[in-house]
């Protein structure tokens, strides 16, 4: 018996004629007869009463068509069930997020659309530094990680550039430049304590702004060094120091703390990176990174992708 058996059969109780299924079939109807005896003889059951107007289900056949009805409807959903899974529509995805990354308005545009886009796919979401996130992707228990820069690039990891944003520095209240309205010079900076996020969790934005400061022609003072870039903005606007942070953190509305433009040569900057297997071949992720590579193309041209 085949599934074709049962949907033969179930045009024929349906039509509750031979030549009428034959022809919403689209096959002659003596070999659908055939079909027919062929599945009664296998059953040891007549399923069919055949009379001059057609056919009536026996009560073996009405018994066989109930069964076959809910057998059919199976496979028809395992059938959708399984194009949604191979088109991405349907499943479960793992995606990290650092602090900062999170905070951007452009990743939760991308989670957004991606949800509405999507809505039958689980999301486990996850929040860590650059270096768990790589190792999660690397390991297979994190399908995606947002994060700024790169702590490593690990073979088979691709990093897709999405954007880059500006780094304000954040001063106290008070502070004797807070007022200004126009950009600071890193140099104005060079007598101030800096308190930066620590350097194994985010070495890029924190050896950058070392760097621009050697640039600038003075060597930072390290107040501390912080897990997350919640925590320096908090520690600026208890009065510990200064710090440096990507522009989307001014979203943090602390009444305590100013963000000012900062001048510097070449610009400091801070990259929105997603983190992810070269040859993942989840259709999912591919549909997360397509959305993620199209709002990024559409906000500032297109992305680029570098794996090492």
């Amino acid at each position: 018996m085949e599934l074709r058996h049962l949907r033969y059969f179930r045009v024929v109780a349906e039509e509750r004629h031979i030549t009428r299924a034959a022809a919403r079939l689209g096959m002659q109807q003596p070999p659908l007869s055939a079909q027919i005896r062929q599945l009664e003889t296998e059953l040891g059951a007549s399923l069919f009463i055949r009379t001059a107007r057609g056919v009536v289900l026996t009560p073996a056949g009405q018994a066989f068509l109930d069964d076959a009805t809910a057998i059919l409807a199976s496979v028809d959903r395992a059938a959708a069930r399984t194009a949604q899974i191979a088109r991405g529509q349907l499943g479960r995805l793992s995606i990290g997020f650092t602090t900062s990354a999170i905070l951007h308005p452009f990743v939760r545009r991308i989670m957004r659309v991606f949800r509405e886009t999507y809505p039958a796919v689980e999301l486990d979401l996850d929040e860590g530094n650059a270096a768990r996130l790589t190792r999660s992707v690397v390991s297979g228990a994190m399908a995606a990680g947002f994060l700024r820069i790169p702590v490593d690039r690990p073979p088979g990891v691709a990093f897709v550039e999405l954007l880059h944003e500006e780094l304000l520095v954040v001063l106290p209240v008070g502070h004797r430049l807070s007022g200004r309205s126009d950009a600071l010079d890193l140099g104005e900076l060079a007598q101030e304590r800096f308190i930066l996020v620590r350097q194994h969790g985010a070495p890029g934005i924190y050896e950058n702004v070392v760097a621009a400061c050697r640039a600038a022609g003075f060597e930072p003072s390290i107040a501390a060094e912080v897990p997350h870039m919640l925590t320096n903005v908090n520690l600026v606007a208890a009065g510990a120091g200064i710090s440096v942070v990507p522009a989307s953190m001014s979203q943090i509305g602390l009444q305590d703390v100013r963000y000012c433009r900062l001048r510097a040569a070449p610009p400091l900057t801070a990259p929105l990176t997603m983190a992810a297997l070269s040859d993942n071949g989840d259709p999912i992720l591919a549909n997360l990174l397509a959305i993620a590579r199209d709002l990024a193309a559409a906000e500032v041209g297109p992305a680029t992708a570098y794996a090492r």
